[in-house]
C-alpha cells in the first residue's frame, strides 16, 4: 500500500457487487473500504433477489398443496390447505436478516472497513462521505483517498411518467416484497422477470392478476418459442388476463386504484380498469445522481448508465479515467446481480495489473416462476441477427419434459429446453428452458459456452440417469445427428 492514501481501494455501495469487489480485494492484498449508505446488501438482499425468492418458495408450495389433481396423480391427498400472509412474509424478512448479517460478518472477519454514510467523489482518487451518526439526523463530512476507487451504487425502480406512486395501492417491487397485503385484483405493469415472478407469488395466494405490457407480446424479452410456452404454461391456466400492446398513460391511487390504458402510438386513451392495486415493474435505472462525477468530468448517457470500457474503466470523453471504476447496474452492461459480483471480481485483478473481461453471452439469468425460466446467450432473433453480420448459419434444436423420466416421475412435466448453434462448428450461442429447476440446469449450458465447447464436445458427456439434467443431454446429442 501505498503510504500516499487512506486506502488502496475504496468502495462505494455495498450491494453484491461491492461485497464480492471487496472480499476479492482483501484475497489480493489491498487495504479496502466500503461505503453504505443504506442497508448492507444493496438491492439483491434486501428487496431483489433474495426477498423474492422466499416468498416464491412459500407460495409455490401453496400452490403445490392446493393442486389436488396433481397431488391425486402421485397418490396423495391432503385437506384444506391454509396460510398466514404475514408468516409468509416473515420468512422473507428473516431471510433477508440472515443474509445481510451473514454479509455484514463477512466483510468484518476480513478487515474491510465499513464506512457508514453517502459516499461521492470528490475529485480523482478522493471520496468525500456524508457520515450519517447515530440520531439517523446530524450529518459530518469526512475525506477519504484511495489509489483506486469502485462505483457500485446499484439501481432503483423505474416509474414512468403519469404513474403516481403511494407505497400502497400504487407500488413498485421494494414496497411488493413486503407483502403488506393480498389484493384481490392488482395490475402489474411490464412482464419482465419481476412482473412475472410477482405473477406468481400472487395468484398461488389467490389474487387475481392483469398483466400490461407496451409492447404487442407478453415476455418480449425472451426467445420466442420460450414465451409461446410460458404463456400456455404460467399465464393460461391461472386467473391472468394479459393485456398487450397498450401503456398505462396514467396510474392514480385509491380505492379503486384508476388505469388509463392507451395506445402506445397516438396515447389515445382506449380503456380504463379500476383495481385493487397496482405493481409497476417496468424495470430499473441505475442510482448514479449524487456521486460527485462533476468533480472528475465525467457525465452518464440519457439513462444515467456510466460509460466503462471493457475493463470497467469509467470513460471521460472516451477515455479511462485513471483509477476510476463502476460494476453493476450503474454501468447498465448486464443489470443481474451475479454480473455485478462478476464485474467485481474482474474490476479488483484489472487493477492489480492483470487485463481481464466479462464474457456477458456466457452469464445466465432466470425467472423463479413455477416452473421456472432461464436462458444464456442469445435468442434465436438475434442469433440470426448476429450470422447474418458475420456470414454464417445458425440451427436450433429442441428437447421436451414431457420425454424426461424425472420430470415424469415429478408429474412436472411441463417444459422445454431449446440450443442455438452454429451449424459449421457446432458452438453454443444460447440456450433457453422452461421447466422444472431449470434456473439449476441452465448453469451447464452456460459453462459450457464460457469454455467454448461444441454440440459435438458436449454430446460425449455421460448425464445421471434418471436426472433433469437428460434434457440438455439429448438437446446436445439431437443437435449432432441433425448436424
Amino acid at each position: 500500500m501505498s503510504q500516499v492514501f487512506d486506502y488502496d481501494l475504496i468502495i462505494i455501495g455495498a450491494g453484491v457487487g461491492g461485497h464480492g469487489a471487496a472480499l476479492h480485494a482483501v484475497k489480493r492484498g489491498l487495504k479496502t473500504a466500503i461505503v453504505e449508505a443504506g442497508d448492507m446488501g444493496g438491492t439483491c438482499v434486501n428487496r431483489g433477489c433474495i426477498p423474492s425468492k422466499a416468498l416464491l418458495a412459500a407460495s409455490g408450495r401453496v400452490r403445490e398443496f392446493q393442486d389436488a389433481h396433481h397431488l391425486h396423480s402421485l397418490g396423495i391427498q391432503l385437506g384444506s390447505v391454509g396460510f398466514e400472509r404475514q408468516g409468509i412474509a416473515d420468512h422473507a424478512k428473516n431471510l433477508v436478516n440472515k443474509i445481510q448479517g451473514d454479509l455484514t460478518g463477512s466483510l468484518t472477519r476480513l478487515k474491510v472497513d465499513i464506512i457508514k454514510g453517502w459516499g461521492r467523489l470528490a475529485g480523482e482518487q478522493k471520496v468525500v462521505v456524508a457520515m450519517a451518526e447515530g440520531d439517523g439526523q446530524s450529518e459530518d463530512h469526512r475525506t477519504f483517498t484511495a489509489q483506486d476507487i469502485i462505483l457500485a451504487p446499484g439501481s432503483i425502480p423505474f416509474v414512468p411518467p403519469g404513474i403516481e406512486i403511494d407505497g400502497e395501492t400504487v407500488f413498485t417491487s421494494d414496497e411488493a416484497i413486503k407483502l403488506a397485503w393480498l389484493p384481490k385484483w392488482v395490475a402489474i405493469i411490464g412482464s419482465g422477470y419481476i412482473g412475472l415472478e410477482f405473477c406468481d407469488i400472487y395468484t398461488a395466494l389467490g389474487s387475481e392478476v392483469t398483466i400490461i405490457e407496451a409492447l404487442d407480446k407478453i415476455m418480449p424479452t425472451f426467445d420466442p418459442d420460450i414465451a409461446r410456452v410460458a404463456e400456455r404454461v404460467l399465464i393460461a391456466p391461472r386467473d391472468v388476463e394479459t393485456r398487450a400492446g397498450v401503456i398505462a398513460k396514467t396510474v392514480k391511487p385509491g380505492n379503486p386504484v384508476v388505469i388509463e390504458l392507451a395506445d402506445p402510438k397516438t396515447k389515445e386513451v382506449v380503456d380504463v380498469l379500476e383495481v385493487d392495486a397496482c405493481l409497476v415493474a417496468t424495470g430499473r435505472i441505475p442510482a448514479t445522481k449524487n456521486l460527485g462525477l462533476e468533480s472528475v468530468g465525467v457525465e452518464t448517457d440519457r439513462r444515467g448508465f456510466l460509460p466503462v470500457d471493457e475493463h470497467m474503466a469509467v470513460l471521460r470523453d472516451g477515455q479511462p479515467v485513471p483509477h476510476l471504476w463502476a460494476i453493476g447496474d450503474a454501468n447498465g452492461k448486464m443489470m443481474l446481480a451475479h454480473t455485478a459480483s462478476a464485474q467485481g471480481v474482474v474490476t479488483v485483478d484489472n487493477i492489480c495489473g492483470e487485463a481481464r473481461t466479462v464474457n456477458y453471452r456466457s452469464i445466465p439469468a432466470a425467472a423463479f416462476t413455477h416452473p421456472e425460466v432461464s436462458f444464456v446467450g442469445l435468442t434465436e432473433p438475434a442469433a440470426k441477427e448476429l450470422a447474418e453480420q458475420e456470414g454464417f448459419a445458425i440451427a436450433t434444436v429442441k428437447t421436451y419434459f414431457k420425454g424426461n423420466s424425472k420430470a415424469l416421475a415429478e408429474g412436472e412435466s411441463d417444459g422445454l429446453a431449446k440450443v442455438i448453434y452454429r451449424q459449421d462448428t457446432g458452438e453454443i450461442l444460447g440456450a433457453h428452458i422452461l421447466g422444472l429447476h431449470a434456473s439449476d440446469l441452465i448453469q451447464e449450458a452456460a459453462n459450457a459456452i464460457a469454455q467454448g465447447h461444441s454440440v459435438t464436445e458436449l454430446s460425449y458427456c455421460v448425464h445421471t440417469h434418471p436426472t433433469l439434467s437428460e434434457v440438455l443431454d439429448e438437446a446436445f446429442k439431437r443437435a449432432v445427428v441433425q448436424a
